[in-house]
């Protein structure tokens, strides 16, 4: 059995910008309102489906596996949306990305102050990686 990741919920300040800007930073295509919801379609299997329903709610963190190039082309406009990004969860204004040895990282904030990562290897493979070291 293979298990799939279908959508998850976003709580944002405003929906429909939060997804504009997540889509735009990620190259992705945001098509308007579902529902009660502001969908992007992330990929085949995965849908984040922001919603501005709270009056409040906790700040959480969103990992993205990618290429080499999609990070290149998403760390490209992080840089051109003029957003304070870093190489660690505790370093997250020091606008440096962490070269892993085998990939890259780099952390930065979206408009509800939701920490994003994108990653060029999985943290599997980076866990494996140490491991391996030791």
């Amino acid at each position: 059995m293979s298990i799939n990741l279908d959508h998850t919920i976003v709580p944002a300040h405003d929906k429909v910008a939060s997804a504009k800007f997540f889509a735009n930073l990620f190259g992705l295509e945001y098509q308007g309102p579902m529902g009660p919801f502001a969908p992007v379609r992330i990929n085949e299997t995965l849908t984040l489906d922001f919603d501005d329903r709270w009056k409040s709610f906790e700040v959480h963190h969103y990992a993205f596996h990618v290429s080499d190039g999609e990070f290149d082309a998403i760390f490209s406009r992080v840089k051109e949306a003029g957003l304070v990004y870093g190489s660690q969860p505790w370093s997250l204004t020091d606008m440096k990305v962490d070269e892993m040895g085998r990939g890259r990282k780099v952390y930065f904030r979206d408009l509800s102050n939701h920490l994003l990562e994108i990653r060029t290897i999985t943290s599997a493979e980076e866990i494996e990686s140490r491991g391996s070291s030791s």
